[in-house]
C-alpha cells in the first residue's frame, strides 16, 4: 500500500473511531457519575458514614472512574490524530501532544478533564463519608461540563442559549441516566428504599432534558430547512428515544409504586430503561462529533463580527429603552435563576401545606434578588456590559452588591433546613443533616470569618482588576461567567456574614459588623480611586477588538465605570450599615425583654433576679474590701 493510501486508511479508520471513543467515554463518565451518586444520595449511611453496600459501590465507582480517565487519553489521542488529517503514529509526538495540549482550547478541555479524572479517584480512594464522594461527583461533573463551552453551540449566533441550554441538558441526562445505572448497581434489598428517593429527581432531570434540547435544537438549526441536514436526523432520533423514555419512566414509576417488592421484576424495568438511555447517550455522543448546519442567527454572526467575539450582536448606542428593553439570555446564568426560583417557590409550598406560614417580604426579597441577576446578565445592563467597561462595572455592582443584599433577606438556608427531607433513619443524616453539618463544619467556620469574607468581598477586586486576569477572563463566555458568579458569591457571603437572618456558625458582635463595613466602604473606595487615576486600558484589548461605533473612547469609558462602580458601591454598603445598627436595636431590645421575664418568674417564685443576684455580690466584695483595708 502507498504512502497516499495509506495516509487515506488512517484518517477513515481514525473518522470511526472518533463517535466509537466518545461514546466510550460518555458511558463510562456516566456510570462514574451514577455509582457516585447512588452512594451519596440513594443509599443510606450513618452519621455521613459509608454503609457495607456503598464501599462496595465505591469500588465499582473507582473502576468506572479509571476506565473514563483511560478514555479521555484515547480520545485525546484520536481528536489529535483527526486534526493532523494522519494516523495515530503522527499524534504519538511529544512536541506535538504538549503543543496541543497547551496551546489550543480543545487541548486544554482534555488536560481539564484529566485533572478533574485524577482527583476524583483520589478522593474515591480516601473516601470514608460521604463529603468526599459528593467533591468526587462534582469533580466528574465539571469534568463533562466544562469542556461544553467548546462545543459547536459556541459558534452559534445564540451561544448564551445554546451553550446553557447544552449545559443544564448533559448535567441532567447525567443524573438521570447515572441515577439508573446507580439504581442497577444498587442489592435488591437496598434498591427498593432507593427508588422513590430517586424518582423525584428523575422527575427534574426530565423536565430540564426536555425544555433545555428543545432550545438547544432551537439555536443550532433553521426551523424548517435544518431538519433535513444529518444533524437534524439525530435530533429526531434522539427525540424519540426521549419520548420513550418519559413514557417508559412513567410506567415504571406507577408500576414500582404498587409493587414495591417485586425485586426482579424491578430490574428488569430498569435493564430496559437503562438500554434506551444508553441509545440516547450514543446519539448524543454523535451529535458532539457532528457540525450542524448554519442557523440563521449563525449566518447573522458571519456578517456581525461582534457575535464571533461576544455572541452577541452589536447594540446600538446605548439609550434608555434599550438599556431596559433588550435582552439576549445567558442560557447558563437563566437556567440556574429558573432552577433556584422552582426550587424556592417548592420549598415555601411545602410550609404552606403544614400550615406554616412564610414570611411574604422574604419571598419579595428573593424575586428582587432574582430580577436584578437577571437583568444584570441577560438584561439591557447584560447586553452592554460585553461591549463598554462602563456597564461592565454597573453589572459587576449589581451582582456583588445590591442582588445578594435580596438573596440573604430571603433567608435561602432557613428555608431550606425547614423543608429538606430528614433521614430515613435516626442515625442518618439526609439533605437536612448534610446541609447542618456544611454550616457547622471549619470550612464553613473560616470563610464567615469577618476578614475573610471582606477579603473575598474587596480583596479580589485588586486581583482582578489590576493583573492581566481581566482582560484575559473577558475573551470567552466561560470567562464572563466565572466573573459573575464570583462576584454574586462574594457579595452573598459578604453580606450573610453582616447582616443576614439565616443560621451563622459563628457569633459575631454587631460593633465588629459595623467595623467591617466601613473598612469595606474604605477599601472599595481606594480601589475606585485608582481605577480613576489609571493611564492605561485594563482589558488586555478586548474592548479595542470590538470597534463600537458608540463611546470610542475606551479610556474614558473606563474611568466612568470607576465612577459609577464607587457611586453604586457605597449606597448598598451604607445601606448594610443602616440594617446593621436596627439588627442591633433589636436584639438589644430582645434581650431586655428576655431579661424582664426573668425578673418576673424569679419574682413570681420569690426569688432573687440575676439583678439582686449581682447586687448582692458587688456588696460581698465592698465588705471584703472595708474588713481587710491596705
Amino acid at each position: 500500500m502507498d504512502a497516499h493510501n495509506h495516509l487515506q486508511s488512517s484518517s477513515t479508520l481514525v473518522q470511526v473511531l472518533l463517535p466509537v471513543v466518545k461514546d466510550l467515554y460518555l458511558v463510562s463518565t456516566l456510570v462514574a457519575i451514577g455509582l457516585l451518586y447512588a452512594i451519596g444520595f440513594l443509599l443510606p449511611e450513618t452519621r455521613g458514614a459509608l454503609g457495607k453496600e456503598a464501599n462496595r459501590i465505591k469500588s465499582l465507582a473507582l473502576l468506572a472512574t479509571i476506565v473514563w480517565v483511560v478514555c479521555t487519553i484515547g480520545d485525546t489521542i484520536v481528536e489529535l490524530s483527526n486534526l493532523l488529517s494522519g494516523g495515530f503514529l503522527d499524534a504519538f509526538n511529544w512536541s506535538v501532544i504538549s503543543s496541543f495540549l497547551g496551546s489550543t482550547s480543545v487541548g486544554r478541555d482534555y488536560v481539564f478533564q484529566l485533572v478533574m479524572g485524577s482527583a476524583s479517584i483520589a478522593l474515591i480512594i480516601r473516601a470514608k463519608k460521604v463529603g468526599a464522594v459528593y467533591f468526587a461527583l462534582a469533580a466528574s461533573m465539571l469534568a463533562l461540563v466544562v469542556p461544553l463551552f467548546q462545543s459547536h453551540a459556541s459558534s452559534a449566533g445564540n451561544h448564551g442559549l445554546a451553550i446553557g441550554s447544552l449545559i443544564f441538558h448533559v448535567a441532567a441526562v447525567s443524573l438521570w441516566v447515572g441515577g439508573v445505572i446507580g439504581l442497577l448497581a444498587i442489592s435488591a434489598r437496598d434498591r427498593t428504599a432507593s427508588i422513590q428517593r430517586f424518582s423525584s429527581l428523575a422527575l427534574w432531570s426530565a423536565i430540564i432534558v426536555g425544555v433545555s434540547g428543545v432550545l438547544n435544537a432551537w439555536t443550532r438549526l433553521n426551523f424548517l430547512s435544518g431538519w433535513h441536514s444529518r444533524y437534524g436526523l439525530l435530533i429526531i432520533i434522539k427525540s424519540v428515544l426521549f419520548l420513550t423514555l418519559l413514557f417508559i419512566g412513567v410506567r415504571h414509576r406507577s408500576y414500582i409504586s404498587k409493587n414495591l417488592h417485586g425485586a426482579s421484576q424491578i430490574f428488569r424495568l430498569l435493564v430496559n430503561e437503562s438500554g434506551v438511555m444508553i441509545a440516547a447517550v450514543a446519539v448524543g455522543g454523535w451529535l458532539s462529533s457532528t457540525i450542524p448546519p448554519i442557523s440563521p442567527t449563525g449566518l447573522i454572526a458571519v456578517r456581525d463580527p461582534a457575535i464571533g467575539i461576544t455572541g452577541i450582536s452589536m447594540p446600538g448606542a446605548p439609550t434608555l429603552g434599550r438599556i431596559l428593553f433588550s435582552y439576549s439570555p445567558d442560557g447558563t446564568i437563566l437556567g440556574f435563576l429558573l432552577l433556584i426560583t422552582s426550587l424556592y417557590i417548592y420549598g415555601v409550598v411545602i410550609l404552606a401545606r403544614r400550615g406554616d406560614k412564610w414570611p411574604i417580604g422574604r419571598t419579595i426579597s428573593f424575586a428582587i434578588g432574582i430580577a436584578l441577576v437577571d437583568f444584570a446578565t441577560s438584561g439591557g445592563i447584560g447586553v452592554y456590559a460585553h461591549f463598554a467597561f462602563s456597564y461592565h462595572m454597573v453589572s459587576h455592582m449589581i451582582l456583588g452588591m445590591i442582588a445578594p443584599i435580596g438573596f440573604v433577606l430571603s433567608a435561602p438556608i432557613t428555608l431550606a433546613l425547614r423543608t429538606l427531607p430528614q433521614g430515613r433513619t435516626p442515625e442518618e443524616r439526609g439533605l437536612r443533616g448534610t446541609l447542618i453539618t456544611i454550616i457547622h463544619s471549619k470550612y464553613s467556620v473560616i470563610i464567615t470569618n469577618p476578614v475573610v469574607a471582606l477579603g473575598l468581598f474587596d480583596g479580589s477586586l485588586f486581583v482582578l482588576y489590576m493583573t492581566p486576569l481581566f482582560g484575559k477572563l473577558m475573551q470567552s463566555h466561560s470567562g464572563h461567567l466565572l466573573m459573575d458568579i464570583h462576584f454574586l458569591l462574594a457579595g452573598y457571603l459578604f453580606f450573610y456574614v453582616i447582616i443576614g437572618v439565616d443560621p451563622n456558625p459563628r457569633k459575631i458582635p454587631h460593633i465588629v459588623r459595623i467595623i467591617v463595613l466601613f473598612a469595606a466602604m474604605s477599601i472599595h473606595a481606594f480601589f475606585s480611586i485608582a481605577l480613576l487615576s489609571t493611564t492605561t486600558l485594563l482589558d488586555g484589548g478586548y474592548f479595542a477588538s470590538l470597534n463600537r461605533p458608540w463611546s470610542t473612547n475606551l479610556l474614558t469609558d473606563q474611568h466612568t465605570g470607576a465612577a459609577l462602580g464607587w457611586a453604586m458601591g457605597e449606597i448598598p454598603i451604607l445601606v448594610a450599615l443602616i440594617a446593621t445598627f436596627i439588627q442591633w436595636m433589636r436584639d438589644d431590645s430582645r434581650e431586655s425583654r428576655r431579661q424582664d421575664r426573668a425578673s418576673d418568674r424569679a419574682a413570681a417564685m420569690g426569688e432573687e433576679d440575676e439583678l439582686a443576684r449581682y447586687n448582692k455580690y458587688l456588696a460581698t466584695l465592698a465588705k471584703g474590701d472595708l474588713a481587710h483595708p491596705d
